[in-house]
């Protein structure tokens, strides 16, 4: 036992994800094999401070025995010190949205040299932001959405002329803080006079304001895992329980239907299959990420929407059960990301021993 694997399972965080991060801990402490890896709970509150490892491993038995509500917590630490004393051998980041998602937690673990699963900083970082995303995207010839932008110093210099260029496309319109997840702060534009008001409340969350054209169509998503070569799941379909698929709807009131697999032909099964793995490669993705469609209803045609790079880990999450219906299970899935993890860390090792040393070396 003495030659397990020490896991740093970092959960929690500052996002409005909290609760589906402690309850997709949860579902991940359960699934490690105990036999291989020591489970190092990590918990981090609403503000940003990292709880005691007493509290930390209290509030994840608490998740086990409440599936259906995360437990409250407080921290009381800038950082975890078992991070600085060498008491964990890989971090294990199941936190969405801001400080976690989005290259944050990952630059701490670079920094601390510590191998860590999942999207690197930059993938991390490129993945979160809506806005860079969809322009590699569209480098890339991948079809996505049309989108303009709008900027909190636009908005503020002249709101007439954003709004006009905003109802440049078609309605409906989706506003959307640019670097914001679980939905928040968006919403469905209708009619004219519902723009400027959702442009205020998008930002109130971000800088940054995307507006897409809304897309008549079928949510569709793939589980993506890397690897040489990266695997494509089965896709899963999201039918929404509210007009879009919302905060509420993800989190609040058990709306929507999750139908896995999606009901689609062999055809479009491997159409999205090769969109996904182009668009983790676009963004330079590691490790995991699931691929979220629009299956277009007016000329059948798959549009992606974004990447998230810590997608939901509860044992019916999205991304690990479509995966467990392509044939990994939920233990083989997290057998793979720390094997990876690790993996690149040694690669990375080596190449910043190389880049160490002396100029009249480095030829031989």
């Amino acid at each position: 036992m003495g030659d397990r694997l020490r896991v740093a399972l970092v959960f929690g965080g500052r996002s409005g994800e909290h609760e589906v991060s402690v309850v997709s801990a949860c579902s991940v402490a359960a699934a490690l094999d105990p036999e291989r890896y020591q489970v190092v709970p990590m918990a981090i509150d609403r503000a940003g401070r990292w709880a005691d490892p007493t509290t930390a491993s209290r509030v994840l038995a608490e998740a086990g025995t409440t599936p259906d509500r995360a437990p409250s917590f407080e921290g009381s630490s800038r950082l975890d010190p078992r991070l600085l004393d060498g008491a964990v051998d890989v971090v294990l980041p199941i936190l969405h949205g801001p400080f976690g998602e989005d290259g944050t937690i990952q630059g701490l673990c670079e920094m601390l040299d510590l191998p860590y699963v999942g999207c690197d900083v930059e993938a991390s970082a490129v993945a979160m932001d809506k806005v860079t995303s969809k322009r590699l995207f569209r480098e890339a010839g991948l079809p996505t959405p049309r989108w303009v932008t709008v900027n909190a110093d636009e908005w503020g210099a002249d709101r007439p002329a954003c709004e006009e260029r905003c109802l440049g496309l078609p309605p409906p319109l989706f506003v959307k803080p640019a670097r914001l997840g679980s939905s928040v702060g968006i919403t469905k534009v209708k009619e004219t006079i519902e723009l400027a008001p959702a442009i205020d409340l998008a930002l109130g969350y971000d800088s940054l304001v995307i507006v897409e054209e809304g897309i008549p169509g079928r949510e569709i998503e793939v589980s993506v895992l890397g690897g040489d070569p990266p695997i494509a799941s089965i896709p899963g379909e999201i039918v929404p329980g509210h007009e879009f698929y919302d905060y509420a709807d993800k989190y609040l009131d058990d709306a929507c239907q999750l139908l896995a697999p999606a009901p689609l032909g062999p055809d479009k099964v491997a159409e999205v299959q090769r969109l996904a793995l182009a668009a983790f490669a676009t963004l330079g993705c590691e490790g995991m990420a699931r691929a979220d469609f629009l299956l277009d209803r007016r000329d059948d045609r798959f549009l992606l929407s974004e990447l998230n790079s810590i997608p939901g880990f509860t044992a019916i999450s999205m991304y690990p059960r479509l995966l467990g219906l392509s044939g990994v299970s939920y233990p083989q899935l997290l057998d793979a990301l720390i094997a990876q993890a690790l993996a690149r860390h040694e690669r990375r090792r080596r190449f910043a021993e190389a880049a160490l040393r002396p100029l009249s070396d480095r030829s031989r």
